[in-house]
């Protein structure tokens, strides 16, 4: 996959969006956009995204959102607003697949997300019903618990010591900027009240959701919570799997997948 960069418009200042696309040629094939966890980056999913292509027939659309990755970098005075995964799903997704050139009118992508970007995931779908064909949602958040902030919080410790920092300078030409800008926002007191029940009972199209029985940043609350707010819903839980579960069991996650897309399609 070759790495490009997009330049989308901005209310306050324009953007540039690393992005890879997978098997672009594949104009008819079902096309998944790829939304990843709160520190991720394109090249934090691996090999994953192709892997779950190739085995599906499916085009694939991989981004880094703003702060992340090769993407804009997050101002160094500037803290996300609690409403930061609202903005990710309805301005700047709507505005990279128009940049893209993505023929939405001619076939509605497929959305898969992991963590914030499983959270954006439904939130895209739920302002979007006509622009999408489904979602499948790594351990989405819904909701905030103790247990995600606890755990996010250790992070934070974890992060000021050697070791983390390096390894996330791998995935990000400035790691401070993808840090903190999700570290800060969940650790904030305001953000204890953000909820996208909502929205998600606004959801229309179907909607893949799976996680892992040992996730440490969610219980299985958020997933049975979709259940019970979208109709159109299946979950899947995965035993002995972290927050992870396309690192932690990726074969599980690509068969349920594919097999999932098949029969709504």
């Amino acid at each position: 996959m070759t790495t490009k960069l997009a330049l989308i418009p901005g209310a306050t200042r324009p953007l540039t969006i690393e992005y890879q696309w997978i098997d672009a040629q594949a104009a008819d094939a079902p096309l998944l956009v790829f939304l990843h966890e709160g520190l991720g980056s394109i090249s934090m999913w691996r090999d994953f995204p192709r892997r779950l292509c190739e085995a599906g027939g499916f085009r694939g659309l991989v981004y880094s959102r703003p702060g992340y990755g090769l993407s804009s970098p997050r101002p160094l005075d500037e803290r996300w607003p609690t409403r930061f995964m609202h903005q990710q799903a309805h301005e700047v997704l709507p505005d990279l697949l128009s940049a893209l050139d993505v023929d939405i009118a001619h076939r509605r992508p497929w959305l898969f997300g992991h963590s914030d970007g499983a959270s954006i995931a439904l939130l895209h779908a739920s302002r979007f019903p006509h622009r999408v064909s489904g979602a499948v949602v790594l351990a989405p958040h819904l909701f905030v618990e103790d247990l995600s902030v606890d755990s996010i919080a250790k992070v934070r410790t974890v992060y000021l010591e050697p070791g983390l920092r390096e390894k996330l300078s791998r995935h990000h030409a400035d790691v401070d900027s993808a840090f903190w800008g999700w570290n800060d926002i969940w650790l904030d007191p305001e953000f204890r009240d953000w909820n996208i029940e909502k929205e998600v009972a606004a959801i229309r199209c179907p909607v893949l959701a799976i996680q892992g029985v040992d996730d440490e940043y969610g219980t299985m609350r958020q997933i049975d919570r979709i259940a019970e707010l979208a109709p159109r819903s299946e979950l899947l839980k995965l035993e002995a799997c972290g927050h992870s579960p396309h690192r932690d069991q990726p074969e599980k996650v690509i068969e349920a997948t594919v097999r999932w897309i098949s029969r709504q399609a």
